[in-house]
């Protein structure tokens, strides 16, 4: 993900990298590819020894976390070195027993922690019983990146509810279809690719009732970009639609849910929903948005224009009456997909 920066302003050269935040980036390298297999369980990484040595990853849906495949593939070379890991290690027995536990018997000295677990059942309990072991503990190494790289899991477990991505496709004068309904495709394979990735990142895809009646979308994860391939993958998102599908639509068989969207969105967190995906239609992507309600903003711009104001819009209904209530978040990362750009946008901290 890019950093933002000011052009206005001279940048002063980074300082060097420092052992810890190799080791801490080693971890985030080798969490990566879990991204499409753990959810809803976090995709934590490790590393024994810093950058060069063993690293692991948590194991799809069941398997262990993070820290023991990592200390399993150390095996003796961890006696005395640094395990670094991304989230902190539980101190609970859930689907495997406690990570604190295999930390302990490795003989690593010293544990390197990106970020606190939020989880009721962590919340500083696994650090606080490594501490207590006479490990020495030090949390906070790259936190922003550990965060960023983990904010749909840190966020469901704050808020209860699932981390909200709207994804929109357009044309750079803001259309997505002709006059006519035609509109396939607006952006070109990369861009589709990528979008099908955010798919399969997300725990549910959610379209509205009326996109389903126009489109009739099946929302499978099919095309996925090339360099993750060879990642692991669960089964494919939880197919939401907002209202009633049809009973030969081929997003069946699908979750359909009514009523207000902060109530959706609790009812799909309770249903362990960590991160959603909001495709549409309009009116749906402006509902979300006019309540607020999303976090990350995904836009794939085409270098086309339909030259009018009588194609298809993103957002359909009141919008901005004044430019002082205009929405202005913070671009967090530009990235040229083929022709096409993809813009990520997020809300301006409160």
């Amino acid at each position: 993900m890019a950093t933002e920066t000011n052009p206005d302003e001279a940048q002063p050269p980074a300082p060097p990298e420092t052992a810890d935040e190799a080791g801490m980036r080693a971890a985030m390298a080798a969490a990566a590819p879990a991204r499409l297999a753990t959810s809803p369980r976090p995709w934590v990484g490790a590393a024994v020894g810093g950058a060069g040595g063993p690293t692991g990853a948590t194991d799809g849906q069941a398997g262990p976390h993070a820290e023991v495949v990592a200390l399993g593939r150390a095996g003796g070379a961890a006696r005395g070195a640094t395990l670094y890991v991304t989230l902190e290690p539980c101190s609970h027995w859930g689907r495997t027993p406690p990570c604190v536990d295999a930390v302990l018997a490795s003989g690593v000295r010293r544990v390197v922690v990106g970020t606190v677990d939020p989880d009721t059942k962590v919340a500083g309990q696994g650090i606080a019983a490594l501490r207590a072991a006479g490990l020495e503990v030090e949390v906070g190494v790259c936190r922003a990146e550990v965060e960023a790289q983990l904010a749909p899991y840190l966020h469901h477990r704050r808020t209860g509810r699932p981390y909200v991505v709207l994804k929109l496709a357009a044309s750079l004068d803001g259309r997505t279809a002709a006059p006519d309904a035609s509109s396939r495709w607006i952006t070109g394979p990369e861009a589709r690719a990528d979008a099908h990735l955010l798919r399969a990142s997300s725990d549910a895809v959610l379209v509205g009732a009326g996109t389903v009646r126009a489109d009739d979308p099946a929302l499978t994860v099919r095309d996925l970009p090339a360099h993750v391939a060879g990642w692991p993958r669960r089964p494919g998102p939880l197919r939401v639609v907002l209202g009633r599908a049809p009973e030969s639509a081929a997003v069946r068989p699908c979750l359909e849910l009514d009523g207000p969207l902060p109530g959706v969105l609790d009812e799909l967190g309770r249903r362990d929903v960590v991160q959603v995906l909001v495709e549409g239609g309009a009116t749906v992507a402006a509902a979300f948005h006019r309540e607020r309600l999303v976090d990350r903003y995904v836009v794939y711009l085409a270098p086309a224009l339909f030259g009018g104001d009588d194609g298809a819009p993103v957002f359909r209904g009141p919008g901005a009456a004044s430019i002082s209530e205009v929405w202005r978040g913070r671009v967090v990362a530009v990235e040229r997909l083929g022709g096409d750009l993809r813009v990520e946008l997020a809300p301006r901290p409160t």
